[in-house]
């Protein structure tokens, strides 16, 4: 470009030079006298000579309105014929071309000479086109030398944004990154367990379909900070940390999560941190039943080997000959089984909830402790949705059991129920006469991981108490723990929520 720019300034230059040399030449009185002189070549020749060495051209040629010259370089062209274009000057015009003559290629302009407004002749300035090349080479070097110098820029700069380029795709190229970014996006959508991927500063970067099912996540979640999703702070916490965690229990909304994360490293640095979230609540339930179901079956077998030793007492009085002792011990075991059982239908109209005390009862007779349900306590079927009593209930009846079956023999172990429902408001309350929860432990009782127990399900143990909250809250109640000595869980609950979810059922 700055070449072709450059021949076409240097061509218009000439172009330019000559024309107004030729203008200048052909308004002079030498010429004009000198055309209408006898000997028009004799009377310009040395002043056309002189002028054309003084504005360093070529030639230039005065001839006849009709071409025919008066003067020329070659004084054996004298008297031919002007050779190139002379009809537009003829007119009173100006010709300005390149054309080869007598001398060679040149540019030329021929421009009419005008005495009294009628053209008495011709004047032809022309340079030769070795003297363009030889003006063209003379500014080559600035032509040149810029041009190399902004190659150069460019192809340094064009190497060091490849360089910065290959060093930020890992050297792939085009259809590298394009196979890689297809292969990414199927792995993502088909991958069973939640992903996400979280930059240095804690923001999300990668989140596929399952894990946006499993945490709820907005739609905007990418680019957002953990925190600010609206997560549990400790699973917030995890999915940004920097460290390497494998399978941890999770509450979130409502479902029991196994969570594993590790740093991403590239050469040596930490560059993101990858989660992975795997749905274990149906798992956890099955478990929580399959426990349920074998503590039962316990305690069927220990009121078994109690309804054996009850019948050889029974057969042994009737074998002492007093039957009516025999019918009396047998009728009281059976009215007081009855009287309980009675109790707990009463107190609990929903079947379910119902099922779940007694099946507690039982277990609790077989470690050794008590559960009993509040005279006063009376909880009406339809207020509430059954699952999440069961849910609720459940988890802080093993709590309790679990604390007071802990405690050394001979101290009490005793857990009571209790249930009330009053102006709009479902009060659920478990205490037992186990050793409480200290101030620390208190204020962290609901977080998930805080137990004291062994781990045996298969999301671990902890994970209780956070499903209680997360289920209160869902409900859009409140939980609270008294002071030692013993616990005393305390769940409010409103009804109107709850009869509203429960009517979508």
């Amino acid at each position: 470009m700055a070449w072709w720019q450059a021949v076409r300034h240097v061509e218009d230059s000439a172009a330019d030079k000559v024309t107004d040399i030729a203008i200048t030449i052909a308004s002079t009185d030498d010429v004009r006298d000198g055309v209408r002189s006898a000997d028009p070549a004799a009377a310009l020749g040395a002043f056309i000579e002189r002028e054309r060495q003084a504005t360093g051209t070529d030639f230039i040629t005065v001839m006849s309105r009709d071409g025919v010259r008066y003067t020329h370089p070659n004084p054996t062209q004298v008297g031919g014929r002007f050779v190139g274009s002379i009809a537009a000057a003829q007119a009173g015009g100006t010709v300005v071309e390149q054309y080869t003559g007598t001398l060679g290629p040149s540019t030329r302009a021929v421009v009419p000479v005008v005495i009294n407004g009628e053209v008495e002749a011709l004047v032809s300035v022309g340079l030769l086109r070795t003297r363009v090349g030889q003006q063209l080479a003379a500014e080559l070097p600035q032509i040149l030398l810029p041009g190399l110098l902004a190659a150069v820029l460019s192809g340094a700069g064009a190497w060091f944004v490849a360089r910065r380029v290959r060093s930020q795709t890992l050297g792939l190229n085009a259809q590298e990154l394009r196979r890689l970014h297809d292969h990414h996006d199927a792995v993502l959508h088909a991958v069973r367990e939640g992903l996400v991927i979280t930059d240095t500063e804690g923001r999300v970067q990668v989140v596929n379909d399952e894990a946006r099912r499993l945490l709820d996540l907005p739609p905007d979640a990418v680019g957002r900070e953990a925190s600010d999703l609206g997560l549990a702070p400790e699973l917030a916490a995890l999915l940004a940390g920097r460290e390497q965690q494998v399978d941890v229990p999770h509450a979130s909304g409502g479902r029991v999560l196994l969570v594993s994360s590790d740093v991403v490293r590239r050469q040596g640095r930490a560059v993101a941190t990858l989660a992975t979230l795997r749905d274990r609540t149906e798992l956890e339930a099955l478990t929580g039943r399959l426990d349920t179901t074998r503590s039962l079956a316990d305690a069927l077998h220990a009121q078994a080997h109690e309804a054996a030793n009850r019948l050889h007492t029974v057969v042994t009085l009737i074998e002492l000959g007093r039957p009516d002792d025999a019918v009396a011990f047998a009728t009281d075991e059976l009215r007081a089984s009855q009287r309980h059982g009675d109790a707990i239908a009463a107190a609990l109209e929903d079947p379910a909830v119902a099922a779940l005390v007694m099946g507690k009862s039982s277990q609790a007779a077989e470690r050794g402790a008590t559960l009993d349900v509040d005279p006063d306590a009376h909880l009406p079927a339809g207020l509430l949705q059954s699952g999440a009593v069961v849910t609720i209930l459940g988890n802080l009846i093993d709590n309790a059991l679990d604390a007071v079956a802990a405690q050394p023999a001979g101290s009490a172990k005793a857990v009571l129920l209790d249930a009330q429902a009053a102006d709009g408001v479902v009060t659920l309350t478990v205490a037992d006469t186990g050793p409480g929860l200290p101030g620390p432990e208190r204020e962290r009782a609901f977080e998930r991981g805080t137990t004291s127990k062994a781990s045996t399900g298969p999301a671990g143990r902890g994970i209780g108490l956070a499903l209680v909250r997360q289920t209160v809250n869902l409900l859009g109640g409140r939980i609270e723990v008294s002071e030692p000595p013993g616990a005393t869980f305390t769940v409010t609950l409103p009804v109107v929520i709850a009869q509203e979810e429960g009517g979508d059922d």
